[in-house]
């Protein structure tokens, strides 16, 4: 179930008063193994693109429209991979929250599933009507 909003705040109050306190085992808990992680998969994307160009060079060379069709979906899909994960890198000193840095679960989307998002969507509602 994920957090409420006030939940959140007092989440993030609590990482800042920890930065303050204790600065070398909060730089520990940061995003740097997330960071790492993230800049690496974007390298393989972009390896990806160069590798979906070169089989559409070969395409060409071969008068082949499939390696062609083949290296532009590569390349696609490769750009996209390789574009959202640099937007997901945090900045150096960013403080991550820890549920950011736990796997997601199988199947499910960062969303939820569709009564999460309904339950949540009605909890928004009640906090902003003052119920």
């Amino acid at each position: 179930m994920p957090l409420s909003e006030h939940e959140q705040r007092l989440l993030e109050q609590m990482e800042r008063a920890l930065h303050a306190e204790d600065p070398k085992f909060a730089s520990a808990l940061q995003g740097n193994k997330l960071r790492k992680r993230l800049r690496r998969r974007a390298v393989a994307a972009v390896v990806g693109v160069l590798a979906g160009a070169a089989l559409i060079g070969y395409g060409v060379y071969a008068r082949r429209v499939a390696l062609d069709v083949a290296g532009g979906a590569v390349v696609v899909a490769c750009a996209w991979l390789a574009w959202s994960t640099w937007r997901r890198v945090p900045a150096p000193g960013q403080i991550v929250p820890a549920f950011r840095l736990r796997p997601r679960g199988k199947g499910r989307g960062s969303r939820g599933t569709f009564g999460q998002r309904m339950e949540l969507r009605w909890q928004h509602r009640r906090e902003r009507d003052g119920f």
